[in-house]
């Protein structure tokens, strides 16, 4: 019978690591896939970006700078984590270049309540983060429409969630605007130049 367990142990073993290297790569490219996407959903208009990193400490901010077809910068983004009411809220936050106002979010994670926290996917509640003022920093209120542009309305039922929302949106903000200079996200980038047309082979005639 211990034979049988520890063969049977050896086997489960195997098979969980197998399966884990065959998913672990497909998860991790999904998510990658998943966070570029969103890049371009903050930033609209963008047909390009290019990544800016900075080590501050112990933590890697990193900062996608937005283009456009001719090089023009349209915005940054940048991820936003930080607990929920349930677990981590991971955001993808697009801010203008002045710094000044956001130009949209999406959400990339979140275990929030169903029919409750979790409505913070809807586009009900995102959209009203779209040209939202950040100074002082982004606020919420409960119950009645918002009075400043930069307030947003909670959730009714789900004011943890909204409220983490904002708070993680808030230091993110604070993390890139103190380590990333204006200057440099507002410089234009050189256009992409386009591939030169292939000539057709004439079989050296």
């Amino acid at each position: 019978m211990i034979l049988n367990l520890v063969v049977i142990g050896v086997l489960s073993g195997v098979i969980l690591a197998g399966v884990y290297s065959v998913a672990d790569p497909m998860i991790k490219a999904n998510k990658e896939r998943e966070l570029k996407e969103a890049i371009f959903v903050v930033l609209p208009g963008a047909k390009d970006f290019k990544v800016l990193e900075k080590t501050v400490g112990q933590e890697k901010l990193i900062v996608y700078k937005g283009i456009d077809e001719n090089g023009a910068p349209v915005g940054i983004a940048f991820k936003a984590d930080g607990g929920g009411f349930q677990g981590n809220i991971g955001l993808m936050v697009g801010l203008e270049t002045s710094y000044l106002k956001l130009r949209a979010i999406e959400v990339l994670e979140q275990l929030e309540t169903p029919g409750l926290g979790d409505r913070i996917r809807e586009e009900a509640f995102k959209d009203q983060f779209k040209g939202l003022e950040v100074k002082p920093r982004v606020e919420y209120i409960k119950y009645r429409k918002p009075e400043k542009p930069n307030q947003i309305q909670a959730i009714t039922g789900a004011t943890i969630s909204s409220e983490a929302v904002v708070k993680n949106i808030n230091n993110a903000i604070a993390k890139v605007v103190a380590n990333f200079p204006q200057e440099d996200v507002s410089k234009p980038e050189a256009a992409p130049v386009p591939a030169a047309p292939k000539e057709e082979s004439n079989g050296g005639k």
